[in-house]
C-alpha cells in the first residue's frame, strides 16, 4: 500500500462521511425543524439545491482537512491524534456551515439552533472519525507486521547503538523501522560489526546520507562520553525534516524539550519538534488559509490599484519573485510587489538600506506600509508560508548568519511568515548584524509559539500598516 493510495482512501471516506451527514441533516431540517415551525409536514424535495449541497459540502470538508494537514504523514497516524485533529477541524467547519447556511433557517424556537448545530457536529465528527479509525487501525497493524516502515539510520557505533538495534529487531511487533545503516559520531570504537548494518560514513556527511537513502527517522545512540554533543547533533538534524529519537538515559540532558514514547518494549525519547499542541497547529493552518484566501478576495481592488501603480511608476515587472529557504530548509519562491529598479542586484546579493537609491519612490511607501508583502498571501495558501513566522532568507545570507549564529537553523523548524516578532521590532534588516539581532526575537517566538502570540503580532503588524511606520 502506497502513501498515495492511502491518502485517496482517507479522502474517499471523508467525502462519504460528509455526504451522509449532509443527507441526514437535510432530512432532519425537512422532517422535524420545518414542520415544527409551520405546523404541517414538508415534502422532501431532493431538488437542485440539495444536489449542489451534496457536492459542494463534502468537497469543502476535504479541502479543510487537506489544508489543515490531515493527509500528511499518513502512515504515522495514531488513534488519539486522529481523535483530536478530527474534533478541532469538524468543530471549525461546522461553525462555518452553521453561520453561512443554517442561521437564517425558519425555526420554531432559538433552541432549535442548538439542536441543529450539535446534530450536525455530532454526525460529522462521528462518521468522519469512525471511518478514519478503521483506516488508521488497519495501517497500525500493517506497521506492526512490518508491511509498512520508515527508512531509519542509527547515529552511533558503540555498545549503546548495537544494543538498541538488537532490542528493536527482536520485538514481536515491528515498530516500523527499516534500518538502512549507521553513521559514526566523533570516531570511537566500532561495535556494530555483529549487526550486519551498513556503515554509511561519518556524521559530518549526515545531510547527504539522509537525502541519498531517503531517511525518515534517525535514532541517536551515542556513548556516554558524547552526551555533551547531543545538542549539536539534534540541532543539525532539526533542519533535515527527519524524526529524531534518542536513548532514554539522555532524558536529563533535554528535560522539558522532549516527550517519552514507548515503542513496544524499546523505549525511546522522541525529540518534540512540534512547538504548538496538535489542535493549535491545525487551527493555525486553518486560520492561515482562510484569512489569506479572504484577503486575496477582499483586497482584490487594492491589488489591482497597486499593480497599476507599480507598472506606471517605473519600468519593469509588477511582481518580484526570489528564491528563499523555508520549512526544513526547503527552497521556494516568495512573491512581492516590486519596490526596486530592474537589475537591482546585478552586482550580487545586497540588503536594502534606509537611503537605498535602488528603491523606487512608490517602493519606499509600500515598504513603510508593508503593502509590498501582500502577494505573499498566495504563498500562505500554497503552504510555503504562514501569516506569522520568522521571515525567510536567501541561502547566501543564511550562510553568512550561520558563521556567527549557528542557532539560526532553529528558525527552519516552522513555516516562515509574512510577519514576525523580529519584523515588527526591526523591519527590514540592512546588514548581517541586524539580521542576527532580529534572530533573537524570532527564536523567542519559536520557543513561545501560540495562537495568542500570533494574534498579538498580527495586531502590531496591522498598526504598522495603518500608520505607515515600518522600516
Amino acid at each position: 500500500m502506497t502513501r498515495t493510495s492511502l491518502v485517496v482512501r482517507y479522502i474517499l471516506f471523508d467525502l462519504l462521511a460528509a455526504g451522509l451527514t449532509w443527507w441526514m441533516f437535510f432530512r432532519y431540517r425537512k422532517e422535524y425543524l420545518e414542520p415544527k415551525k409551520f405546523g404541517f409536514d414538508i415534502d422532501l424535495p431532493y431538488d437542485e439545491n440539495f444536489v449542489i449541497g451534496l457536492i459542494i459540502i463534502p468537497i469543502m470538508w476535504v479541502l479543510l482537512f487537506g489544508l489543515s494537514g490531515h493527509y500528511n504523514r499518513i502512515f504515522r497516524k495514531h488513534r488519539l491524534q486522529e481523535l483530536g485533529q478530527t474534533l478541532v477541524a469538524t468543530l471549525f467547519g461546522t461553525l462555518v456551515i452553521f453561520f453561512v447556511l443554517i442561521l437564517d433557517d425558519q425555526i420554531a424556537t432559538y433552541k432549535d439552533y442548538y439542536s441543529a448545530f450539535f446534530l450536525l457536529l455530532g454526525s460529522q465528527f462521528g462518521l468522519t472519525f469512525l471511518f478514519r479509525y478503521l483506516l488508521t487501525n488497519r495501517t497500525v497493524k500493517k506497521v506492526h507486521k512490518g508491511e509498512i516502515g520508515f527508512n531509519t539510520v542509527i547515529v552511533g557505533s558503540g555498545q549503546s547503538a548495537s544494543s538498541i538495534h538488537s532490542e528493536i529487531i527482536s520485538l514481536h511487533k515491528s515498530p516500523g523501522y527499516y534500518f538502512k545503516g549507521y553513521v559514526n559520531y566523533n570516531g570511537g570504537q566500532n561495535g556494530m560489526e555483529q549487526t550486519a548494518l551498513t556503515h554509511l560514513g561519518d556524521f559530518d556527511k549526515i545531510e547527504g546520507i539522509i537525502e541519498q537513502k531517503g531517511i525518515e527517522e534517525v535514532i541517536v545512540a551515542v556513548e556516554s562520553k558524547d552526551h555533551r554533543a547531543l545538542g549539536k547533533i539534534i540541532s543539525r538534524l532539526e533542519s533535515s525534516g527527519v524524526i529524531v529519537k534518542i536513548l532514554p538515559d539522555m532524558y536529563d540532558i533535554l528535560s522539558g524539550s522532549v516527550k517519552m514514547t514507548s515503542i513496544f518494549g524499546a523505549p525511546l525519547i522522541e525529540v518534540n519538534r512540534e512547538i504548538m499542541p496538535a489542535w493549535q497547529r491545525s487551527l493555525k493552518r486553518i486560520i492561515d488559509v482562510t484569512a489569506s484566501a479572504f484577503a486575496l478576495l477582499l483586497l482584490s481592488p487594492l491589488y489591482i490599484g497597486l499593480m497599476l501603480a507599480v507598472k506606471l511608476s517605473s519600468t519593469g515587472p509588477i511582481f518580484f519573485k526570489q528564491l528563499r529557504i523555508g520549512h526544513h530548509g526547503k527552497p521556494f519562491y516568495i512573491y512581492k510587489f516590486r519596490t526596486m529598479v530592474v537589475d537591482a542586484e546585478k552586482d550580487g546579493p545586497q540588503l536594502s538600506s534606509t537611503h537605498d537609491n535602488r528603491i523606487t519612490p512608490l517602493g519606499k511607501w509600500m515598504r513603510k506600509t508593508r503593502l509590498d508583502e501582500f502577494p505573499q498571501f498566495f504563498n500562505v495558501v500554497k503552504g510555503d508560508m504562514s501569516l506569522v513566522g520568522p521571515r525567510p532568507e536567501r541561502q547566501f545570507f543564511i550562510d553568512k548568519i550561520m558563521e556567527v549564529a549557528p542557532h539560526y537553523r532553529h528558525l527552519q523548524k516552522v513555516r516562515p511568515g509574512i510577519t514576525s516578532w523580529g519584523q515588527v521590532k526591526y523591519g527590514y534588516a540592512e546588514n548581517v548584524d541586524q539580521m542576527v539581532q532580529r534572530l533573537k526575537y524570532d527564536i523567542l517566538y519559536i520557543e513561545n509559539m501560540s495562537l495568542a502570540v500570533d494574534f498579538k503580532i498580527l495586531g502590531y503588524t496591522v498598526i504598522t500598516v495603518i500608520k505607515g511606520s515600518g522600516k
